[in-house]
């Protein structure tokens, strides 16, 4: 390694190597140095990469370190907004006593691309949104998109927060995105289901097609009280915000807080450019969440299938309660061969609602023709009774005759989940035998 950092030491390139497990700065070049005000590496050795080089809070969206094998360079471009420097970047991976370390060299392109741009405001607005573009694409999902073109708008005008703010089903907003500066508290957490009152003067003016731009908090401390008491904790002094549109309909807006007063003249120019990239992507996790919900989910009664039966066990965690319940719609085989299957589907329609009516909020699952599981996890044994009773009653209103095993378990291990299951349905077998002999019935005929 030292004999790396001697080779590095007074290139002309900027150079830096940083561990990739834990972001820490290992080495930076004299150029790189300099630019960063010429104190000694010691002042910087420890840090994390992404604090010092990018003012983020967290490791950067469009780190290549996923990208980065041993003895091969990844090349790409970037405008970094701290330096104001149009970079051409090689990374690579390098590996020494089971460590992996990254090294950056990058060739300053500033004067290359000042020369080739014209220096008019739209072309600065074009070439910083293609770029942002461009960076955001290269993931793979739209999350990681949206998360990108975040942290690089907050980046490009110099802001302190930037986020996404949806609409949700109860008519409130919650904030679903978010990138905060280095040193900038995140607010996300914060900011879910906020009442309608918080936003409504902005939808109002989202109506007319405009955006929201508050150059000064105070200005608005007595005209809309509850919007400052909202914002001002958040340490916000200026913002700009704007729609996001579906058509003709408002799904939520975006903003970035705390601008720099020198950006602010294109602030809402680049947000509206961007406000297309981040709705396209926000349909697109729609359709994809759509397409999963598709592949776990039983089409008939929308209760989950097996395979999201087997992804919500993965997330049980041990050592906590666990109520299961195993039913059998008992008679299906002969309503579907008295009245057909138009009746027997009506039939676990009927029961599917039946379960959500008692388990909302629990794991409901439709695993076989006339089976279903709820799984329960964090439920008390007296709940548990009390609900499966409320079951039976509610099942016998809708006219649905079912066998129902019951198992509870305190203080659950992950690999006990297959046996209680089979448990619960060895019980669920003897309620059904219980039932055909109380009910007279010869299961053979």
């Amino acid at each position: 390694m030292e004999q790396i950092k001697r080779f590095f030491e007074n290139m002309d390139e900027i150079v830096y190597i940083v561990d990739m497990d834990n972001y820490e700065i290992i080495y930076m070049n004299k150029k790189l140095r300099e630019l960063y005000g010429g104190l000694p590496m010691e002042s910087f050795a420890g840090q994390k990469c992404y604090e010092v080089f990018q003012n983020n809070s967290e490791p950067c969206k469009i780190c290549t370190n996923y990208k980065l094998k041993p003895d091969e360079f990844v090349e790409w471009q970037y405008y970094n907004p701290i330096l104001n420097k149009f970079l051409m970047i090689k990374d690579s991976m390098m590996e020494e006593n089971g460590k992996r370390y990254r090294i950056e060299i990058a060739i300053d392109i500033s004067d290359q691309n000042r020369k080739n741009e014209m220096h008019d405001d739209y072309q600065k607005l074009e070439k910083l949104a293609n770029e942002g573009y461009r960076l955001a694409l290269q993931r793979s999902t739209p999350d990681e998109c949206i998360e990108v073109i975040l942290e690089y708008l907050g980046k490009a005008l110099n802001g302190d927060r930037t986020y996404v703010v949806e609409r949700n089903e109860r008519g409130g907003d919650d904030n679903t995105y978010e990138w905060v500066a280095n040193g900038v508290t995140a607010e996300k957490k914060n900011l879910q289901n906020l009442p309608p009152e918080v936003c409504r003067t902005w939808y109002e003016v989202f109506k007319e097609k405009k955006n929201i731009m508050i150059e000064d908090i105070e200005e608005i401390r007595d005209v809309y009280p509850v919007q400052y008491a909202v914002l001002k904790p958040q340490n916000i002094r200026s913002m700009v915000v704007f729609p996001l549109y579906e058509g003709k309909h408002i799904i939520g807006f975006y903003g970035i807080d705390n601008p720099s007063e020198s950006s602010l003249e294109y602030v809402s120019n680049m947000l509206e450019t961007v406000a297309h990239f981040i709705v396209a992507a926000i349909d697109r996790r729609r359709l994809m969440r759509e397409l999963r919900d598709m592949g776990y989910r039983d089409q008939l009664t929308k209760l989950g299938n097996r395979y999201a039966m087997s992804a919500y066990i993965r997330e049980f965690q041990d050592n906590q309660d666990i109520g299961i319940v195993y039913c059998d719609i008992t008679g299906l085989k002969n309503l579907n061969d008295r009245e057909g299957h138009t009746a027997g589907d009506a039939l676990l329609v009927r029961s599917g609602e039946c379960l959500k009516k008692v388990f909302r909020g629990y794991g409901m699952f439709r695993i076989g023709g006339d089976e279903f599981l709820i799984l329960c996890p964090q439920i008390d044994e007296e709940l548990l009774a009390e609900k499966v009773g409320l079951l039976r009653q509610t099942m016998q209103e809708r006219q649905v005759t079912s066998a129902v095993g019951t198992v509870w378990k305190k203080c659950l291990k992950g690999s006990e989940i297959e046996g209680l299951v089979n448990e619960a349905e060895n019980r669920m077998y003897i309620d059904k035998a219980a039932y055909y002999r109380t009910a007279g019935v010869d299961r053979r005929k």
